[in-house]
């Protein structure tokens, strides 16, 4: 191995085989979400004979928001189930900014569709719209849950937005997030009790099987898939290892690890089962290449999950999902590589470093020397492949602009296929700086640290 000595010796490292992605799989994920929700609002359409006046226009503009909101929840829930294909061929990163996108605008159709289904009702029974609205909760069938679980839908969007996310670890927005699938099946019920789309026995046969189908594939992949895992692969903690300041590599041993299949560049959710842990399953990428008798993940300390990683002892016994994520050399097209990091962003980078074929070049950025990581491992991977490290060290201000920074590393940047991972204000700063000069978005492949 290439990486310091592990928990095991190990004799071999295993080169990533690259695979050709299909490129198709996004846009077919994109344009199957895009027909669904075609065919709700053709479903809308047909029990529609005509809309008049502004509460008729009112009442409808309520009835379509609220069949695209009870849409949107099962597909943006599956986005997030960790289904395999999309994983692999979408990718987590890409998965999460259209969970995130998608989630800001379910919050805003929820709310069209309360205000505008009241406001409809109101001008329909000639009342008070606070009236209406009393009126609605507490007399129409299933509301009052339906009431709860928009309560919780809009309070978990407002704590989701950017603003209010950086004040919050890890751990409590991933609690938070699992009351959605609480106010989803709050609000099921009354989607079939009040709507006025589903008299035909097809359509609510048709919405039975998108919940239900959800509901089965997220215990399958998020319940049952990895009490599975946990019982063929016991994995535990075999070391702990020191890399920088606030920064760890962790060890992980178990059984017949080779069937994972894992490749340089992906990454696991882990749970480590000891108390204060054991309900929380973090994402930490590899940070070498996967090995039969051992993976390797390099940990941050970000606070409570990440810092208490740092403290595990050898034996600690961890569950694991995965391996997921499309950051890989399954993405590599072209013969010139830049493999672009900051901070613990360098992980995922690190092992494809080892593995990518073709001419290599990885740039490091960091604020301090003492921020760097790998260092000698590294320069020791790119004399043994031919490949070349640069480090990129200082502030925004003494760096300057990034683009410029990296021609003056790379001459010939805009042919290089660029492989980026680090926080998500970096990488969308990156994304621009590569994109001015002159790398094209194909060639951009990137992976951020947001959640």
């Amino acid at each position: 191995m290439a990486t310091a000595a592990p928990p095991r010796s190990a004799a071999r490292t295993h080169r990533a085989v690259p695979r050709r992605p299909v490129a198709a799989v996004p846009a077919a994920v994109l344009a199957l979400i895009a027909a669904g929700a075609l065919g709700v609002t053709a479903l809308w359409w047909k029990d529609t004979a005509s809309v008049v006046g502004a509460a008729g226009w009112l009442t409808n503009a309520g009835r379509l928001t609220g069949l695209l909101a009870g849409y949107a929840a099962p597909v943006l829930i599956l986005l997030m189930a960790r289904l395999p294909l999309l994983e692999r061929e979408v990718g987590a990163d890409r998965l999460a900014r259209w969970h995130a996108f998608g989630g800001r605008w379910m919050v805003a159709v929820v709310t069209a569709h309360v205000l505008t289904i009241v406001w409809g009702y109101a001008l329909t029974n000639d009342r008070g719209v606070v009236a209406e609205g009393v009126d609605i909760v507490f007399h129409y069938p299933e509301m009052i849950k339906a009431t709860l679980g928009t309560i919780l839908l809009l309070g978990t969007g407002a704590v989701s937005a950017r603003a209010a996310r950086r004040r919050l670890s890890y751990e409590t927005w991933y609690y938070l997030h699992l009351a959605t699938y609480l106010a989803v099946a709050l609000g099921f019920g009354h989607q079939l009790a009040t709507g006025a789309d589903f008299g035909d026995p097809k359509a609510k046969a048709l919405w039975y099987a998108l919940y239900l189908g959800t509901a089965v594939l997220v215990g399958w992949y998020r319940l049952v898939r990895p009490w599975l895992f946990d019982r063929r692969h016991r994995l535990q903690v075999a070391e702990v290892r020191p890399e920088a300041s606030g920064v760890v590599s962790l060890f992980l041993t178990g059984h017949r690890l080779d069937e994972l299949r894992a490749e340089p560049g992906q990454f696991f959710r882990l749970q480590f089962q000891e108390p204060g842990l054991r309900w929380a399953a973090n994402p930490y990428s590899l940070s070498a290449p996967p090995h039969p008798h051992f993976l390797r993940f390099t940990v941050k300390d970000l606070g409570g999950h990440s810092a208490a990683v740092a403290a595990l002892r050898p034996g600690t016994r961890v569950r694991a999902e995965g391996p997921y994520g499309a950051f890989t050399a399954r993405l590599h097209r072209e013969r010139r590589v830049l493999l672009l990091g900051v901070g613990v962003g360098i992980t995922p980078l690190r092992a494809l470093f080892e593995t990518l074929p073709g001419q290599v070049t990885l740039v490091q950025r960091a604020r301090r020397p003492e921020d760097l990581l790998f260092r000698e491992e590294l320069a020791g991977v790119a004399r043994r492949r031919g490949g070349r490290v640069h480090e990129l060290v200082g502030s925004r201000t003494q760096v300057g602009d990034l683009g410029t920074a990296l021609r003056d590393l790379v001459p010939d940047l805009a042919d290089h296929e660029v492989y980026l991972c680090g926080p998500e204000a970096m990488a969308e700063e990156a994304v621009r700086s590569l994109r001015a000069a002159g790398v094209r978005p194909n060639r951009i492949h990137r992976e951020s640290f947001a959640f």
